[in-house]
């Protein structure tokens, strides 16, 4: 899954952010997964934050850190 982030995302109204979202959504899952995805967020009780915290909980930051470096040297700080 390639990460997209720059600072457009920063400026960005709420239907834009929406939008987008789902554009990566479809694009990475299809569409059917992508709408299974929502219905799982709306359907049961969810966390970002915790979920988020607990994301690379198991990863030390020296190898978030190197397959960060790698992914850069792949993807030539390219993001789609």
């Amino acid at each position: 899954m390639k990460v997209y982030l720059d600072n457009c995302c920063f400026n960005r109204d709420n239907t834009m952010l929406k939008d987008e979202g789902m554009r990566i959504l479809v694009e990475q899952l299809g569409i059917v997964e992508a709408e299974r995805f929502i219905s799982l967020l709306r359907r049961e009780p969810f966390d970002y934050t915790k979920w988020r915290q607990g994301l690379y909980k198991n990863v030390s930051l020296d190898d978030f850190l190197q397959n960060a470096q790698e992914y850069r040297k792949t993807n030539g700080g390219q993001h789609e």
